[in-house]
């Protein structure tokens, strides 16, 4: 399945935004946590690559949980400060600090020299990872226009957040040719491209699939599909069937099933999916120590260790 999308406001806001490179201190980029790395654009790396930058997980609460403590341990071990938001104020609160925190040395240089600088973040990512709803969680309200489809914000806008606060908001940017196939239909699966550029159907049906392998009791339930082991074009006609999907005549409405698959996906109604498993952190071999010119036995214990919690498996 071919998805390509690169429409001409992306080519001009990709040439703003270099441009406004020079005014800003540091980079806030988001992405999606249930596509941490297909969700992040690699041309952004070459542009901010002098700035300082932090990275929000966004719509974690979508995302599943022990995933993304396992993106989080990746991008630390890559040097990448991150941390998982979601919309609610204790998230948005810690998303400042870390923004903060960030832009800590800076600040302090300014009061040094006796100025109260005033930091200016720009936010970068893909279309529809929640830039604007970000923005307006900081500012408290709605200064920036949102929607749950890609390519609401046009153009830069700055919105003082803070006494020494700046943020930008930027359009979604995608890059010009999305080499990898996997990564564009999942990119396609979360909204990030628009509807319009693919064939939903065979959207539908492969994400169908993908569900049914991760989510198989979920999927069945939430879409009343009665024969589980029917593929394709058959798999979303038992949709059809099981949520009432119907014409006059009782020819099947495919078109609405397709909207409300990959809507109710993408509001997680199917619960916490995250769609990249984190790549193995790399552990440091332990350091070996000098031995003792002279060891004494071990004190003996009054309590037993704790063992050691793990993870739950999904």
């Amino acid at each position: 399945m071919e998805i390509q999308w690169y429409p001409g406001h992306m080519a001009k806001a990709k040439r703003t935004l270099a441009l406004q490179l020079s005014k800003v201190n540091l980079a806030v980029e988001l992405c999606d946590a249930r596509l941490p790395l297909s969700s992040r654009n690699p041309e952004l790396d070459r542009l901010l690559s002098a700035k300082k930058r932090v990275l929000l997980l966004c719509k974690a609460d979508l995302a599943e949980p022990n995933q993304t403590r396992g993106w989080l341990a990746y991008f630390a071990s890559k040097g990448v400060e991150a941390m998982a938001y979601d919309t609610t104020p204790q998230k948005t609160k810690q998303a400042k600090a870390m923004i903060e925190k960030a832009a800590a040395e800076m600040l302090e240089r300014g009061l040094n020299r006796g100025m109260k600088k005033t930091i200016r973040a720009m936010v970068v990512g893909v279309p529809n990872v929640g830039k604007s709803t970000f923005i307006n969680r900081l500012y408290g309200g709605a200064i920036t226009e949102v929607g749950d489809r890609p390519g609401v914000t046009r153009s830069n806008r700055w919105v003082k957040v803070g006494p020494y606060l700046e943020v930008l908001d930027t359009p979604g940017l995608l890059w010009p040719k999305l080499t990898d196939k996997l990564a564009a239909v999942r990119l396609a699966y979360i909204g990030t491209i628009r509807d319009a550029v693919y064939d939903q159907q065979a959207l539908c049906i492969r994400l169908l699939q993908d569900l049914m392998s991760v989510r198989r009791a979920a999927t069945c339930e939430r879409f009343k599909i009665k024969n589980p082991d029917v593929e394709g074009l058959a798999l979303l006609e038992e949709v059809c069937h099981g949520r009432g999907f119907l014409l006059k005549g009782g020819l099947l409405d495919t078109d609405r099933a397709c909207a409300v698959v990959l809507d109710e996906f993408r509001e997680g109604k199917l619960g916490r999916i995250t769609l990249e498993p984190p790549p193995p952190v790399k552990s440091e071999p332990p350091v070996k120590s000098e031995p003792l010119e002279k060891s004494e036995p071990p004190e003996k214990s009054e309590q037993p260790l704790k063992e050691a919690g793990t993870l739950e498996r999904d």
